[in-house]
């Protein structure tokens, strides 16, 4: 593979042409969004898309769901403001799962028609009321439009916190949800069948871990990127008045081999491990030897040296059938084990038609200008990366490449889709402090894996509702007792066509007739549906 590889507009039209039907040709050599909206002055902004495309509401944050529970009252809310010192809770649902079903699946109305078009996701808050909720993509009634899958045991908790990561899994025929929750995070399943069976949680096989993206390959296999902040060393190790904003590597990226592809209560849970110069790379704790960690090391910055291979290795780092089925902390094993950690991976995506044998994942960095500004940290992934791993007909052993080097304008990487067989699009998470520094909002990019040097196309510059930019107000007063994000964020991205066979597994092959899918996230919690003219030149 080759460095800095960003998508040409033509490789773009190529893709849309391909994703989308029926649609007149654009030109979009100057349509792409030129700028990502700007955080100051904090007022809201409009939400601008390439042209050619328009969004669609699929669901809002204060849309009831159907069937309440506790506090889970609403889509994007919790019914907590009484209890809070500034305002309610914002749930903040997060990946889409898309699935089209050949029968109803049922819900909590016995005898009502839910449809076949299901958008499924889980909702990133705390307190023991994190939750899963099902919009009906066929029902228009408000009533019955959002279902709420995992509702509060007889103590008003689901004792589920952050979920991130979303995605079905024909094998065993449920859905799974990563709860990013450090080590007390982990998946559990659901049945797609409204109400047949309880959650299922795997902490005993997947263990117990801050997971964000998980998906299943064709052969059962599961795979995780783990989003686990590590410790903050100084941006300039000879300066001891230098800002303390570079991240210690000390998230993994994890493959789970069950004994058999339906049931995930057993198996091997492994770990990536690169090798630079025939040697392991390794978690490198900060202490008297090494007072900076792997912050600065020369093994960091060849991972992160795009057109640059190393080889790669799969470590065991639990066994049911030797450990046991007790929960485990999954990143105090991989360490264990030697695998090699990285800058908060947030998700994975396989390439398309490789057999599941390649895949990519994005380290997010260190969302901070301090670190970044820093040329020896830019150049280890301070801005965020996309990583490419090519593994040995599947198995495992293979390489890793980097794709793409961050930058200022291109950072803090975070929720992937393939497009088609080359596109990525590919969300940002900068978070506030990040949008503060820069004064730059995220923005939703498309890169093609296959083209080098060539210019990126911004497909859609997010905006900030009111609800946000009432919400970034607050958290720059530092108000007390404000528990919220601020500023919007694009997550969720998915484009699916939701075949809920293995064959429709996302990567088996390119997205054909698919939809386009991405959540605001933040304030009003808004879900969009990409729509028009998608067939663009």
């Amino acid at each position: 593979m080759t460095s800095k590889t960003l998508v040409t507009r033509a490789a773009l039209a190529v893709v849309l042409a391909t994703v989308a039907s029926g649609a007149s040709a654009r030109d979009l050599n100057n349509d792409g969004v030129g700028s990502a909206n700007q955080r100051f002055p904090g007022v809201t902004q409009a939400t601008r898309t390439a042209r050619g495309f328009t969004l669609a509401f699929r669901a809002r944050g204060i849309a009831k769901v159907e069937n309440p529970s506790g506090l889970i009252t609403h889509f994007g809310y919790l019914s907590d403001g009484a209890t809070q010192p500034v305002e309610a809770t914002k749930t903040e649902p997060d990946e889409n799962t898309y699935l089209v079903l050949d029968h109803n699946p049922g819900g909590p109305t016995a005898g009502f028609e839910y449809g076949r078009h299901f958008l499924f996701q889980g909702h990133e808050n705390g307190g023991d009321l994190s939750y899963v909720t099902r919009i009906n993509l066929d029902v228009a009634d408000a009533a019955h439009r959002i279902t709420l899958l995992t509702p509060t045991g007889a103590d008003g908790k689901t004792h589920f916190n952050r979920i991130d990561g979303s995605v079905w899994n024909p094998f065993t025929g449920t859905l799974l949800f990563a709860q990013e929750n450090g080590n007390t995070g982990g998946v559990f399943e659901i049945p797609v069948e409204f109400g047949t069976s309880e959650p299922r949680t795997l902490y005993g096989s997947l263990g117990r871990g801050g997971y964000e993206g998980i998906h299943p390959d064709d052969q059962g296999r599961i795979y995780l990127a783990e989003d686990v902040g590590g410790s903050k060393v100084r941006v300039d190790p000879n300066d001891p008045t230098s800002v303390s904003a570079a991240r210690v590597p000390n998230s993994y990226i994890y493959r789970f081999v069950p004994v058999s592809p339906s049931d995930l209560s057993a198996g091997k849970l492994q770990a990536l491990q690169v090798l630079i110069d025939g040697v392991p790379v390794t978690y490198v704790p900060i202490d008297a030897t090494h007072p900076n960690g792997d912050a600065f090391s020369t093994n960091q910055k060849k991972i992160y040296t795009p057109g640059l291979s190393s080889p790669v290795r799969w470590v065991t780092v639990h066994d049911t059938a030797v450990d046991g089925t007790a929960d485990f902390d999954a990143n105090a094993l991989a360490r264990a084990a030697g695998a090699t950690p990285f800058k908060r991976p947030e998700n994975v995506a396989f390439v398309p038609n490789t057999g599941f044998h390649s895949f990519v994942f994005a380290p997010t960095g260190d969302t901070d200008v301090n670190s970044g500004n820093r040329a020896a940290l830019a150049a280890r992934g301070a801005w965020g990366a996309i990583l490419r791993v090519d593994l040995d007909g599947g198995g495992d052993t293979g390489t890793i490449e980097t794709l793409y080097l961050g930058d200022p304008e291109h950072a803090a990487f975070d929720n992937l889709t393939f497009a088609s067989e080359k596109i990525l699009l590919v969300g940002e998470d900068r978070g506030d402090g990040l949008h503060k520094q820069l004064n730059r909002l995220d923005s939703v990019w498309a890169i093609d894996i296959s083209e080098s040097a060539a210019a990126p196309v911004r497909l859609l510059a997010l905006g900030r509702d009111p609800s946000s930019t009432h919400d970034a107000a607050l958290l720059d007063a530092a108000t007390p007792g404000y528990q919220n994000d601020g500023d919007n964020e694009p997550t969720g991205i998915l484009v699916s066509d939701g075949d809920p066979s293995v064959d429709g597994l996302l990567g088996h092959r390119p997205p054909v007739n698919a939809r386009w899918f991405f959540t605001q996230q933040h304030g009003r919690n808004f879900i969009y549906e990409f729509l028009g003219d998608l067939n663009v030149q």
